[in-house]
């Protein structure tokens, strides 16, 4: 970490934090602990979980932000006014987070009351609206969401941006204010552990020998489902000694949807659910290629990625119109057009080829160290 000069007491506002389970909540529980190992106080505001929440050194938990009702954020704010001010605000956004079917206006005039009031709201821009696409119920989310993007720039002290594409859909609604809109790369949820007996143990479940295991990790929208589907039943036509295995939150799901149209497939198709971060880790190093297909073309945002970076696996991912120029420079994964079929044709090439899944596995590895690891995040907060 960079050499600080202040203690800052942060107070990061999330719509979600462990044991809940997402991209944000992993994201914010990694930046917390990073920010407090530095040796700053950090609280984080979400919703209350039923179970025991991580709370690393420096790090308290307030779930009083319940659902992020009125009456839930009065509550909230009544607590931080207790804390010394100027008080520093790291808020979360993605506008689908905080309730009301994505349209939560007055969370947004809750943060712009709390800037008037003295703090100063720095914004983390994970997502940031709809487009103006489908039914008119979407249209109509989509113009509110730009009502609440407007609300939350005037009162935002620095805006950090989770992909520069976000840069050129924000800046118009800054309404001539010169924010910066700095990238600041998502880390991966969770580190490699060090395990080489319990991941031998994993992979003697999925694969027998002489077979290769190819994984996909997310959280299964339909966006990133959808290619799934095509690609899982194209592999395994092809390739007879592979085995697929699907990681995370709706995986069950998405296995069950693919065996009903190729029931023969069950012995080779797996699914976990969601797992516990050191056994999540643990499934993550026991696959040969993961396959990341994303509509949008892979971005620093896609934490689902990040954790197969960080474990320097060899990855098969789309190169679409948001992918960052980093990609490709850096050849630490595998690029290709949004296509079943040519997913399938560079997996089939690194499956034969030993030596190119660990070049590419290593590039991965040391471009997440080089860029995206948390300690680079941490240090541009206490750099701002």
């Amino acid at each position: 970490m960079s050499r600080r000069t202040t203690v800052i007491d942060w107070h990061v506002i999330a719509c979600e934090y462990p044991p809940q389970i997402g991209g944000v909540s992993g994201y914010v529980a990694s930046v917390a602990a990073g920010l407090g190992a530095a040796g700053h106080s950090v609280h984080v505001w979400c919703p209350p979980a039923a179970g025991p929440r991580p709370a690393p050194h420096g790090v308290t938990i307030h779930g009083e932000l319940g659902r992020f009702t009125p009456g839930d954020l009065r509550r909230a704010g009544r607590m931080l006014d207790g804390f010394v001010s100027p008080r520093r605000l790291l808020v979360q956004w993605v506008p689908h987070g905080y309730g009301y079917r994505s349209m939560n206006l007055p969370f947004c005039l809750w943060v712009r009351r709390r800037a008037r009031k003295g703090d100063r709201v720095d914004l983390m821009v994970h997502e940031p609206f709809l487009a103006f696409d489908g039914s008119w119920k979407q249209k109509a989310a989509a113009a509110v969401h730009r009502a609440m993007t407007v609300i939350l720039l005037s009162a935002a002290h620095r805006v950090w941006v989770s992909t520069p594409a976000w840069r050129r859909s924000l800046e118009p609604f800054a309404r001539g204010r010169q924010l910066g809109f700095d990238w600041l790369p998502v880390a991966s949820p969770l580190e490699p552990i060090d395990d080489p007996g319990g991941v031998a143990d994993v992979r003697s479940r999925y694969a027998g020998p002489g077979e290769h295991l190819v994984g996909h990790f997310g959280l299964y929208s339909p966006l990133t489902a959808r290619p799934m589907k095509k690609v899982v039943p194209q592999l395994l036509a092809r390739l007879q000694g592979v085995v697929v295995l699907l990681m995370g939150e709706g995986s069950v799901t998405l296995r069950e949807q693919i065996l009903e149209g190729a029931p023969q497939l069950a012995p080779r198709v797996h699914a976990t659910g969601v797992l516990a971060p050191p056994d999540l880790s643990r499934h993550l190093q026991t696959c040969d290629v993961l396959v990341q297909p994303y509509p949008e073309g892979i971005t620093s945002r896609r934490t689902s990625t990040m954790a197969p970076l960080a474990h320097g696996k060899a990855i098969v991912t789309t190169a679409g119109p948001a992918t960052e120029p980093v990609w490709r420079d850096r050849e630490a994964v595998s690029l290709m057009p949004p296509d079943a079929a040519a997913y399938v044709d560079e997996v089939e090439r690194l499956i034969a080829d030993p030596c190119a899944r660990a070049r590419t596995g290593a590039r991965a590895r040391t471009l997440y160290e080089d860029v995206f690891d948390v300690r680079h995040t941490v240090n541009a907060l206490m750099a701002s």
